[in-house]
């Protein structure tokens, strides 16, 4: 039984710890969804959306954590 616990722990733990980059996708998503079920534009026009959407969410938060540990390090000369 501690093995599923721990195996549930760490899927809900993967998609809850980075809470920006789960409410982007989200978000990314549900916009995908709206649009295409609002207007008359094709699907193939939400798949692009959630490529594109997808490859900027990723190269931000990318982006975002190198700029975080570039400042750990910065503040902690010395330390990797």
């Amino acid at each position: 039984m501690n093995i599923l616990k721990d195996i549930l722990s760490e899927l809900f733990g993967m998609f809850v710890s980075d809470a920006r980059l789960t409410a982007a996708i989200l978000a990314l998503v549900l916009l995908a969804a709206a649009l295409i079920a609002g207007t008359a534009l094709p699907p193939i026009a939400g798949g692009i959306l959630l490529l594109l959407g997808c490859i900027a969410v990723l190269v931000l938060s990318v982006r975002r954590e190198a700029r975080r540990r570039l400042m750990r390090v910065v503040q902690t000369p010395g330390k990797e």
